[in-house]
């Protein structure tokens, strides 16, 4: 009876475990595109919180080297966004930390309380994403 207890409360902590936890951006070092920046991250050692790679989590811009003159156009409207958003900003927080592939820090967002990827879908500027096979940006 105890082990069936013990079993059912780590079944019920496992999401706890899970996550990686968040942390906060101190200085915003440079912004790529509306996805991607680097950032100073508050209370991490400078080895891995200095000039830290972040990738936006759950969303899709277009690229800045894009297919065709469409989408370039499209990523420097997104990007503009971005940087507004970021530069102006009180407090970022990054949360549901992970490591993705290029060795970039994925996370979710928070610019002064509002969650960047969705404020870039709201705008139009970006799609969701959840790490399958992304769409084209370019009208065929």
């Amino acid at each position: 009876m105890i082990a069936l207890r013990l079993i059912a409360l780590l079944l019920v902590s496992l999401p706890a475990f899970a996550e990686y936890g968040s942390a906060v951006v101190s200085e915003v070092t440079s912004i790529y595109d509306a996805d991607t920046f680097r950032a100073n991250i508050s209370g991490w050692p400078p080895i891995i919180g200095e000039r830290a790679p972040i990738r936006v989590k759950g969303v899709d811009a277009p690229e800045l080297r894009g297919k065709c003159e469409s989408e370039k156009v499209q990523a420097r409207k997104a990007k503009k966004f971005t940087v507004a958003k970021l530069r102006g900003a009180r407090t970022i927080r990054l949360d549901e930390l992970e490591r993705g592939k290029y060795f970039r820090i994925l996370a979710v967002v928070y610019v002064d309380g509002e969650n960047l990827a969705q404020a870039l879908i709201n705008a139009g500027l970006a799609r969701p994403y959840d790490g399958g096979t992304r769409q084209g940006w370019c009208s065929q």
